[in-house]
């Protein structure tokens, strides 16, 4: 099983956004422990959870970790509600469920639960050095 946290980082809503990835566990008979971030351009915070979310899920799929468990870990309930009910009256956020139900296809075991901020701090750091990242490159 891997466990995967997801946070990410706006400066303004709308304004830059970053986001990080911490990913631990065992998959394909060997121990993960992987911390990521990426730049999210400009955003709603909003739409950098969505997108961060769905930045990990491809990273997971390209690196071929999808014959294990993943449980997902989000602190955004905007997003965990969003893929719990898979419906959003925002037109901004569709886009995003209809591509995490592509997605969740190539597992054979993905779940989303929420957490509180307090127990996301790795992917909340990381997804701070992501938005400086971007905010100095701009």
């Amino acid at each position: 099983m891997l466990r995967v946290y997801v946070d990410a980082a706006t400066k303004g809503n709308p304004g830059p956004s970053g986001g990080g990835v911490v990913i631990t566990g065992e998959s394909n008979d060997r121990q993960i422990h992987e911390q990521l971030h990426f730049s999210l351009g400009e955003c709603s915070n909003h739409e950098a959870e969505f997108k961060i979310l769905i930045a990990s899920i491809e990273w997971l799929i390209e690196h071929k970790h999808t014959q294990t468990t993943i449980l997902l870990h989000s602190d955004s309930k905007v997003t965990v509600q969003t893929i719990d009910k898979n419906y959003t009256g925002n037109p901004t956020f569709q886009p995003y469920l209809i591509k995490f139900k592509e997605l969740e296809k190539h597992f054979s075991m993905i779940l989303l639960q929420w957490i509180p901020e307090s127990k996301n701090k790795g992917a909340d750091n990381l997804a701070r050095q992501a938005l400086q990242k971007y905010i100095r490159s701009s």
